[in-house]
């Protein structure tokens, strides 16, 4: 009999919300049982599934892997860049990875997969085990129904995963047999979107998952109908997009449109809707950057994430690097210049058509998402009192410029996410990372909107976005116009949320241009060359923007770098996979082999 290896002290701990019994928390079990021995215990049962919840996609995770990942993942993106040139992301940047060295490729290859096949091995028996007949009252009434759900979500979740890093993937809805796992062929990443917008449809219809949870103290971070609506409405939006809609189909856009609409209306209806987080006083010089600093499960904003993590990692990894004490900050996250230029004026201006904009006090009267999510030259921070308050200072030799632990490639740091923690007497807080929220709810109906009917349809969703920080609405703009402003809104309101590495794909930014053809085109519009800012260090401050010292272009190929490749060594087990254009090696399977589909930009494969 097939054995599967549970911890379950540590996937209970995985899920808010899955046991409120400490005692089972509380055990170290690490043993390998039995399918009998797992499916007839109710706790084991439940640990499963909870090591489902382990799978679940987390902008985070860089930061628990020390020195190679531990920054953000927009430093893979014309968002950011680190300091340290060790970091795998800046293979990325390079296009210096291959198919058999190419560690996210077979990191996300692999982890998606195995989440999978917890998830599809839960599914086929939690029917028949303990918890089969269970019958509870309230958000608990056929648990076996709700658990099922959770696990049928989670396995879509991790399906569209893939979809956005291989295109093209095997969709396992199923438990394979040995032979069917090895000649499994990959679905091309339109039709598989479609089959996961299709999984939240049967989910929904089901009814076993509440589009709240009455308690959420005790069901923060579990599976929600709202977390399945959201999901939805990313899948189709992704669908509905360039690099998976060539022939621009209106009505996958009017169906990406309809399933946004579909969640603000059932929000509308719930008894605790989702909102966009304001303080108390709605505050627009606070309302950004205390969503991400307050108390994830108190958020109402937050849709879905991760388990809550106590820490300090965040801070530890992101304040600029002159701050230290009993504890360092390193400054892995340098948020580039042309993230920076994308943050429009005060006046809902982009900065070259605002003729108030100075290049030489650039921080001045800009869209307080600007100073709420990057540390500049001249912000203020630290802890006021333990005496740490000061203005940062990222002029060459300044203070936060470059240490032996850290610095700033671009004179940038990000600020996002991060708690004003005192160095010489360090603290941890309680954060999270959403994986939906409703901010981009709201930008998805907006993009899909204008795409299928145009401005008007559009303006009140982003709007709303805009509002929280006091911008002007955007109107009398045309489709074109009003395309470019959503993309630059999802850009600085998404950033460091795992969000550009996806969209600047989508939206398919690199075709068309060049690092040298794009020269003439504002910074923030540019997607090759990657820029910084230079302080000189006297009182009479100079602001010099150039191509970064480190990496002052990106390395992008097309078709190539639109997805990473198939593992090699998976694809060499089923060449049926096939093999993402420009990835191929020159020991791979023959044409014989090959999938079906041939070789495309749009998410099939070539078996060369």
């Amino acid at each position: 009999m097939k054995k599967i290896l549970v911890n379950i002290s540590l996937a209970m701990l995985a899920v808010g919300g899955m046991t409120s019994c400490s005692d089972i928390l509380d055990k170290e079990v690490d043993l390998t049982y039995t399918d009998e021995n797992i499916y007839s215990n109710y706790d084991r049962t439940r640990g499963v599934l909870a090591n489902a919840y382990t799978y679940l996609p987390d902008a985070f995770a860089g930061y628990t892997d020390g020195q190679f990942r531990a920054a953000s993942r927009d430093c893979m993106t014309d968002n950011a860049l680190s300091y340290w040139n060790v970091h795998y992301y800046h293979s990325v940047l390079n296009d210096s990875y291959d198919a058999k060295n190419h560690w996210f490729a077979n990191s996300y290859w692999s982890n998606d997969l195995k989440g999978i096949r917890v998830c599809n091995d839960f599914i086929s028996k939690v029917r028949e085990s303990v918890i089969g007949n269970a019958e509870k009252s309230g958000d608990d009434n056929k648990l076996c129904d709700r658990y099922k759900a959770e696990a049928r979500f989670i396995r879509a979740i991790l399906h569209f995963d893939m979809i956005g890093y291989f295109g093209a993937v095997p969709i396992e809805d199923h438990v394979l047999d040995n032979a069917e796992a090895a000649s499994i062929t990959r679905t091309p990443a339109p039709e598989a979107l479609k089959w996961v917008a299709d999984e939240c449809d049967a989910i929904i219809k089901s009814g076993a998952l509440p589009f709240r949870y009455s308690n959420e103290n005790e069901n923060w971070g579990r599976i929600n109908g709202a977390a399945v609506y959201a999901l939805k409405s990313r899948a189709l939006l992704y669908r509905a997009s360039a690099l998976n809609n060539p022939t621009n189909d209106v009505t996958w856009w009017q169906e990406a449109a309809d399933a946004a609409l579909a969640f603000i209306n059932a929000n509308k209806s719930s008894a605790n809707p989702y909102r966009l987080y304001t303080t108390s006083d709605n505050n627009p010089n606070k309302n950004y950057y205390e969503c991400f600093t307050s108390t994830p499960h108190l958020n109402p904003e937050y849709i879905l994430c991760r388990s809550e993590w106590n820490t300090r990692e965040i801070e530890m990894f992101n304040t600029p690097c002159g701050f230290s004490g009993n504890v360092n900050s390193t400054g892995r996250v340098n948020p580039t210049q042309n993230l920076v230029d994308s943050y429009e004026t005060i006046n809902g201006l982009p900065i070259d058509q605002d003729p108030s904009y100075n290049d030489q006090d650039p921080y001045k009267n800009r869209d307080p998402r600007l100073e709420q999510t990057i540390f500049h030259q001249g912000s203020i921070w630290g802890d006021k009192s333990q005496d740490e308050e000061r203005a940062v200072d990222v002029s060459v030799g300044g203070k936060d410029y470059q240490d032996l632990h850290g610095g700033t490639t671009t004179g940038y740091y990000s600020k996002k996410f991060v708690h004003n923690m005192s160095f010489k007497n360090p603290t941890t807080f309680v954060t999270a990372c959403p994986i939906f929220r409703y901010a981009e709810i709201l930008l998805n109906a907006a993009e899909a909107l204008n795409e299928a009917k145009g401005p008007e349809a559009a303006y009140d969703y982003v709007n709303q976005v805009r509002a929280r920080v006091g911008m002007p609405a955007y109107k009398g703009m045309t489709k074109e116009q009003l395309r470019e402003r959503i993309r630059n809104e999802r850009r600085i309101e998404l950033a460091f949320e795992d969000h550009r590495f996806f969209d600047e794909r989508r939206w398919k930014l690199f075709d068309g241009k060049s690092a040298a053809t794009e020269k003439s085109e504002p910074r923030y519009k540019q997607v090759y060359n990657i820029y910084s800012v230079v302080v000189t260090p006297n009182e009479s401050q100079v602001y010099t923007y150039r191509n970064d010292n480190t990496h002052p272009t990106r390395a992008f190929s097309i078709p190539k770098n639109y997805y990473f490749p198939v593992p090699d060594d998976t694809y060499k087990k089923n060449p049926n996979l096939g093999q993402n254009a420009g990835w191929e090696l020159s020991d791979a399977p023959k044409k014989d082999d090959t999938t079906e589909g041939g070789e495309t930009t749009g998410g099939e494969t070539t078996g060369k």
